[in-house]
């Protein structure tokens, strides 16, 4: 995956932005046409929102599917109104709302000694059973090796150990995390 330009980054913050307002405040899918370069490329995408810097929603496919801005629009209305740990977002939460965009490469099978906290997000997959984590989660929590593979797991709805199970597939993933407070981007939205 290549590095996104800043322009890129503002035009899927933008996107992200103006899809959890239509959401939100018209409850539909913000429709993204005519989109170029990295933008119209597939790619697997996650969309978080803080509230005061408190985790209200993250939402994100995995599958590089749909073009990316596509997808962010997708997610960024699915984590405001659809992530089953919180209740949907509000018209008054609006204007404290951040958004964070993590862009994510193809996945691949690794092993317990390659993995880098920090540098890979995790899925383990086990049956129908399938939990993942952004590699920022693991740093954010300071996680060895072995506790972000647990937590993986429990994300998923197994027991702490399943990644140990020969039938687990471990696979992991990097990516390019950017947010409107490291771009500086103003959270406002227009009507319209």
């Amino acid at each position: 995956m290549s590095p996104l330009h800043n322009d890129d980054r503002h035009a899927l913050l933008g996107i992200a932005r103006r899809a959890v307002f239509e959401a939100v405040q018209r409850g539909r899918l913000l429709q993204v046409d005519s989109l170029a370069g990295a933008l119209a490329n597939p790619s697997g995408v996650f969309v978080t929102l803080r509230w005061r810097r408190r985790l209200r929603g993250c939402i994100g496919q995995v599958e590089a599917i749909e073009p990316m801005g596509q997808a962010v629009a997708r997610c960024a209305m699915a984590a405001a109104l659809e992530d089953p740990r919180f209740d949907p977002v509000r018209p008054d939460e609006l204007i404290d709302l951040e958004i964070e965009i993590s862009a994510i490469s193809r996945l691949e099978k690794i092993l317990l000694e390659e993995i880098e906290v920090g540098r890979h997000g995790l899925m383990v997959t086990r049956g129908y059973q399938r939990g993942l984590l952004l590699p920022q989660v693991a740093s954010e929590f300071r996680w060895t090796r072995e506790r972000f593979l647990e937590e993986t797991c429990v994300k998923g709805g197994m027991e702490r150990q399943a990644w140990k199970d020969p039938a687990a597939r471990i696979e992991a993933f990097t990516a390019e995390v950017f947010s409107e407070i490291d771009l500086r981007v103003e959270p406002r939205v227009r009507a319209g």
